[in-house]
């Protein structure tokens, strides 16, 4: 138990501490994790997520490695063996850590999401319901923890109008659309204005206005997408979501649809989509509908791109259509085959928008499409409506 208790101080969450320290306790990886409910399968998650951070940070003993360096840092390691295999010399250079870790971030993700397993509580179900007939609820770019001040662009905006915009909006188009038996939500991207606690693109490093602390955020946005869960099943008997990552959150859209697919285990009338795909699909009856972010690809390469990835789905279809973000304005392409159709957001300007003369109109959509006929009604609410009392 030596090996497992020298991972103690390389934990990085409260469940990864309780873990280490049952094993210790029980005298057995199995006993620790039976003693705390948790599966096999999740132990051994948790132990391969904490041996990682142990390694990065310089503390591997089956590897020679033990001197580990600070958390903020990640260890550059060189041993020198003797000629019987011994460490002769060995040298450990610290340098901050940079590595995205994407593969380790979503097991993270889905370890503190497992915590909600299950929370949702149940919704009564609408009487009736028009199975013909699919509602689509695009967002465009929310940009959730975005922070504006009225002196400098016009309008105040931060976390709780981004709540209230989207919810009064939401609200409305589920009042005024069809009583389809099928809901899907689209988040198009760009739900959260950043990515990480430094308030920067984690692509590019372009520096971003943000309101509060990052964790804050993340847990507005949760709610925000579980309250308008909750609005569509009053309304329609099934609900999906998809989350497309944008290139504001291209780990925290990943984070949301875990910690939706959590929430929402236990009821089966909501679908969580996979969040790891950059282009998503659903199928209703003839149509087929696309959605993406809309920054990796030119709208006049979705056609093919759709064709090619769903080859037996487009050559059944007769209304095909590309639902996309990123540019903030409405815009619609009609393509051989298929329409690409991109959506105003609610969100107010930040500073830098602002200055660079940016304009659009505010405003979310709901569509409905049937089964044969393609779109057949469709429903608009202006940020102006969205905000009054009427």
């Amino acid at each position: 138990m030596t090996d497992v208790e020298g991972l103690l101080p390389f934990c990085e969450s409260d469940a990864q501490r309780r873990l280490i320290q049952a094993i210790v306790r029980e005298g057995s990886i199995a006993k620790g994790g039976a003693a705390l409910g948790i599966n096999r399968r999740n132990v051994q998650r948790m132990l391969v997520l904490i041996r990682t951070n142990a390694a990065r940070r310089g503390y591997a003993p089956e590897s020679q490695m033990t001197r580990p360096v600070s958390p903020a840092h990640v260890a550059e390691t060189s041993t020198m063996y003797d000629a019987d295999g011994n460490v002769k010399l060995q040298w450990v250079k610290a340098k901050l850590s940079t590595s995205d870790a994407f593969q380790a971030l979503q097991e993270a993700i889905q370890q503190a999401a497992d915590e909600y397993r299950g929370v949702a509580k149940p919704v009564k179900a609408p009487a009736r319901s028009d199975a013909e007939l699919l509602t689509v609820y695009p967002m465009g770019d929310p940009h959730v923890g975005m922070y504006a001040w009225k002196d400098e662009a016009g309008e105040d905006f931060d976390c709780d109008i981004a709540r209230q915009d989207l919810l009064s909006a939401t609200s409305r188009l589920v009042q005024v659309a069809p009583g389809s038996e099928r809901a899907l939500i689209v988040n198009l991207g760009d739900f959260f204005h950043s990515d990480n606690n430094q308030n920067r693109t984690s692509r590019s490093g372009h520096a971003l206005d943000v309101d509060t602390r990052w964790p804050r955020v993340l847990k507005v946005g949760c709610q925000i997408m579980i309250d308008l869960v909750g609005l569509a099943l009053r309304k329609h008997q099934r609900v999906e979501v998809i989350n497309a990552i944008g290139n504001h959150d291209d780990h925290s859209s990943v984070m949301l649809s875990a910690f939706m697919e959590a929430f929402f285990h236990k009821e089966p009338r909501v679908l969580i989509h996979p969040a790891g795909p950059k282009f998503h699909y659903v199928t209703h009856g003839r149509v087929l509908i696309g959605v993406t972010h809309g920054d990796t690809v030119k709208p006049a390469q979705l056609g093919g791109v759709m064709a090619a990835d769903q080859g037996e789905a487009w050559g059944f279809a007769e209304h095909r259509h590309w639902l996309t973000g990123h540019i903030h304005h409405s815009s619609k392409l009609e393509l051989p085959g298929c329409t690409v159709e991109s959506f105003r957001t609610l969100a107010s300007r930040d500073a830098w928008a602002t200055a660079a003369g940016y304009r659009a109109g505010r405003d979310m959509v709901a569509i409905a499409y049937h089964r044969e006929f393609g779109e057949v009604e469709r429903y608009r609410c202006d940020i102006r409506m969205a905000r009054s009392d009427g």
